[in-house]
């Protein structure tokens, strides 16, 4: 019964101890955070102001293989559409065949075509680990790095017509027929 009462008057002891001992702790944290000037945050007003007239980095140490350029040959240029009112701008690089810049929401990335096993043309930035995928009736942009897409369902007028083409005639199901061969 002793040992109950110890262990019970040990326990309501305890956290009385602790706050006795860092009590004193807090007046010096409070004098050191009075001496550190006050981290201030950037607007996202002037981040973009920055981002806007920040030129997109040349990437000098890729060498685009002859199929890259055949994937580049095949880009779709221009305005794309995406859900929710955003909207990427892809253009051909004009100093350097084959890369392109790509932009959204003040987000500049300059990319390069990698050949894809699926016949997808895939735009990478791999210093911002961003990448471009266009197929063809739609596009999207990612974030790799943060596993985040940054505009889906983006159209070009040449997607946007392959589309209505694809709704008025289906591309053949690809188990279409298979329980006849088996039989």
């Amino acid at each position: 019964m002793k040992k109950i009462a110890l262990i019970a008057a040990l326990a309501l002891a305890l956290p009385f101890a602790a706050s006795a001992q860092t009590a004193p702790a807090k007046p010096a944290a409070n004098a050191e955070a009075k001496k550190a000037p006050a981290k201030r945050q950037v607007t996202r007003k002037a981040a973009k102001a920055v981002e806007e007239v920040t030129p997109i980095a040349d990437e000098t140490n890729i060498v685009l293989t002859d199929a890259d350029l055949e994937v580049a040959k095949r880009v779709s240029l221009g305005k794309a559409q995406c859900e929710l009112g955003a909207d990427v701008t892809v253009t051909a690089d004009e100093k350097k065949p084959g890369f392109f810049n790509v932009s959204t929401k003040g987000q500049k990335f300059r990319m390069h075509p990698v050949e894809s096993r699926t016949g997808a043309i895939r735009l990478e930035d791999p210093r911002a680990g961003a990448m471009w995928l266009q197929l063809g009736n739609k596009s999207m942009l990612m974030n790799q790095k943060a596993g985040l897409r940054l505009a889906d369902e983006c159209q070009t007028e040449a997607q946007v017509a392959f589309a209505a083409e694809m709704k008025k005639n289906p591309p053949k199901d690809l188990f279409e027929g298979a329980d006849a061969a088996k039989k």
